[in-house]
């Protein structure tokens, strides 16, 4: 079977570092990747599955924040990816975000984020580092569970932002020890994860390859204008 392709979500400043990492995870995972930035076409009909990738802040002006002053923003690509994600869910095509990607996912919901989330959850562990030090907690019976096991995580984390109140459709699939959402999830097709951390740099974790090759999956039953859910968990069990 050819390859599902999916479009990745970049900064226009540095995705020409991260990107070939994500397309690596995107090969691991049997997909091939495209990538996308505001300064390019973008067209969901190109692709079978989305992945909105990690960068700056998302303006406030998205779901009638206020805009902290250490908020580094870029409304271009805000446009960019939340119409995309808008699309790709009426194309019924799969959706995963990446910490800033998790985030637009929500908002692009209709949900809201905390500007400062270490300032909203005091007792989180605040680590910056691409290294898995922080620990996440998975919420047991969600399909983040089933496609990376239930146990606690231990996870990257590079965010400031953080998901508040939950988009259209969504529901905590993870939360750290101080109780800030972590992931986030679809309980219906087309599939649809956010997680806060970066996988991509945890190529080599079986758990964070996981996540991959649900997305790859439910790429795959979009194309054959099958069952998402069902093709995720199939790969699950």
């Amino acid at each position: 079977m050819v390859r599902p392709v999916i479009g990745i979500t970049t900064s226009r400043r540095s995705g020409w570092r991260i990107f070939p990492l994500m397309a690596l995870n995107v090969w691991m995972a049997g997909g091939r990747a495209r990538r996308w930035t505001d300064r390019a076409p973008a067209h969901v009909a190109d692709v079978d599955g989305v992945i909105v990738g990690g960068g700056d802040d998302i303006s406030p002006d998205l779901y009638g924040g206020q805009v902290v002053t250490s908020a580094r923003l870029d409304p271009g690509r805000d446009a960019l990816e939340r119409r995309l994600v808008l699309e790709a869910f009426d194309q019924g095509l799969p959706v995963m975000g990446i910490c800033r990607g998790s985030q637009m996912l929500n908002v692009a919901l209709g949900g809201t984020l905390h500007q400062d989330a270490y300032d909203a959850y005091r007792d989180s562990d605040r680590h910056r580092t691409i290294l898995p030090r922080k620990t996440v907690l998975i919420a047991p019976g969600t399909r983040l569970a089933a496609v990376a096991g239930g146990a606690p995580m231990k996870v990257n984390a590079l965010h400031s932002q953080a998901v508040d109140r939950l988009g259209r459709g969504l529901r905590v699939a993870a939360r750290d020890r101080g109780g800030m959402i972590q992931a986030i999830e679809r309980v219906r097709d087309p599939f649809a994860i956010g997680v806060q951390w970066h996988p991509e740099h945890l190529f080599y974790a079986r758990r964070q390859q996981g996540l991959f090759r649900a997305l790859v999956a439910a790429a795959k039953a979009s194309r054959q204008r099958r069952s998402q859910m069902q093709r995720v968990d199939a790969g699950a069990e």
